[in-house]
């Protein structure tokens, strides 16, 4: 394969993994952040700190439970990058 189409390729894979990792953490901050200003509108109360921990913490709690899949993911890219590396250098 030609080294061009290999580092494209990476690259492109690359992205699919960093939107495919940043999805989940993304959808729960968002949904949070939905609940958490519905809530506001609904009690009248609009302190911006009220909106950021919550979020904060759901985040936090999606990370720590997700981290093993995550690692998962990113070690079997550097895996594949770091073998097509040596096939192309060796």
């Amino acid at each position: 394969m030609n080294t061009l189409e290999s580092a494209t390729s990476l690259a492109q894979r690359a992205l699919v993994i960093a939107a495919e990792l940043s999805l989940p953490v993304l959808l729960v901050g968002l949904v949070v952040g939905l609940f958490v200003s519905v809530m506001q509108a609904i009690t009248q109360v609009h302190e911006q700190t009220i909106a950021f921990i919550p979020k904060l913490l759901a985040v936090g709690v999606v990370i720590f439970f997700l981290l093993p899949w995550l690692l998962t993911v990113m070690t079997d890219y550097t895996r594949e990058v770091l073998g097509q590396m040596s096939a192309v250098g060796g």
